[in-house]
């Protein structure tokens, strides 16, 4: 996954506008690839540019603090860019450090895109998202032609180089830019910044190098997954330009409702009913869980509120490596139910029992009530 914007440029996630700039300019100077002689010096370059392009701008700022990366990289992935000051793509940030560090960039050709992420959303059971399954996934996406390897180029041609540019896949233009005026260079418009022109393309790509096509893909989805979570795919998203390496495939899971069960972080939560004998006098009941039926002991006097354990039957704890670790708990939730109808043989029962009892209620003492016992459940004081 990309790392933290905020982490990327350095500063913290109540940081000014002053101070994002103030840090990308810093950081570009530094790791130009024109000026730096570190290792992945421009990979570096382009990460802070893309942090850059997020956290300068409001709505993108907004949607990522919400969401993460998945707030600003959808489909589609990012459009790239520094529009809002001047930059229409990296080409143009390269140039303003050559211009200012006199680098050789109008020499530089456009690198071939990676290519985008792509995202799919599949629904699994409640009792799936506890052992983990493998789904299939269908998406359309890009794939690199078959008829002309991503060459764009037609069966017995190859690419030329462009007259326009004579191969440097740039241009110069005068333009505004937070430094000032200067020249700078462009992509050319001729070759798209390539240095080359294809002027046989290939028929069933027009000279893209790459194809739309419904794509079926198996997904394993570990155990443990919650609603909402992401599992990156590397490399299956759409092909690159011209060889550059694919882009990633998110898959959004989503986990349906069960008819009884529901989910408090890693435990599994079951309300049963009991009748008021077997409240009274105890009972060995059997009750459902994920791994099948089990037996629970109901011990005389059992009051609405009283919670089981059971413990290892919940969820798997998820590693962010896909791992697990253990399980939680199911817990029971008994609630005593009071019977509304009644026959005859029932009635006279109960009403030779309440004698046995008295009639007038009895005030509860200060100790801890109902109301305390849910509370404490609530919070996770079960045993």
């Amino acid at each position: 996954m990309p790392r933290d914007y905020y982490e990327v440029l350095g500063v913290s996630r109540g940081a000014d506008e002053r101070e994002i700039k103030g840090a990308f300019r810093r950081l570009a100077r530094q790791y130009h690839p024109d000026v730096s002689s570190e290792a992945g010096a421009e990979d570096k370059f382009k990460e802070i540019n893309e942090a850059y392009e997020v956290l300068s701008d409001e709505d993108k700022r907004a949607r990522y603090d919400r969401f993460g990366h998945a707030g600003v990289n959808g489909a589609g992935g990012f459009s790239g860019g520094m529009g809002g000051f001047g930059f229409d793509d990296f080409g143009d940030i390269f140039e303003v450090f050559n211009s200012a560090f006199g680098g050789s960039g109008a020499s530089r050709r456009r690198s071939a895109t990676r290519g985008r992420d792509r995202r799919v959303d599949v629904t699994i059971d409640f009792v799936e998202a506890v052992f983990g399954v493998e789904k299939e996934v269908e998406l359309q996406r890009l794939e690199t032609c078959d008829s002309c390897d991503g060459v764009g180029a037609a069966e017995g041609s190859r690419p030329s180089t462009c007259s326009r540019c004579n191969g440097s896949g740039q241009t110069r233009v005068r333009q505004q830019t937070l430094l000032g005026a200067m020249e700078m260079a462009r992509p050319c418009p001729n070759c798209g910044g390539q240095g080359q022109v294809i002027s046989n393309p290939c028929r069933n790509c027009d000279g893209s190098g790459r194809r739309r096509k419904r794509a079926v893909l198996n997904v394993k989805i570990p155990a443990g997954v919650s609603e909402g979570i992401q599992i990156q795919v590397r490399g299956d998203g759409d092909a690159g330009e011209r060889g550059a390496p694919p882009g990633n495939l998110f898959v959004v899971v989503h986990v349906r409702d069960h008819a009884y069960f529901k989910r408090r972080e890693h435990d599994i939560i079951l309300d049963i009913s009991i009748n008021i004998a077997q409240a009274a006098l105890g009972d060995r009941v059997t009750v459902e869980s994920v791994d099948g039926p089990q037996e629970l002991s109901i011990p005389p006097g059992t009051q609405t509120g009283k919670v089981f354990r059971l413990r290892g039957k919940g969820f798997p704890r998820l590693r962010s490596d896909g791992s697990s670790s253990g399980r939680g708990d199911q817990m029971v939730y008994v609630q005593v139910a009071t019977p509304t109808r009644l026959s005859e043989q029932q009635r006279e029962l109960f009403e030779r029992l309440a004698e046995t009892f008295g009639r007038e209620p009895a005030p509860q003492s200060a100790g801890r009530g109902f109301f305390d016992k849910v509370m404490d459940f609530l919070a996770g004081d079960d045993d």
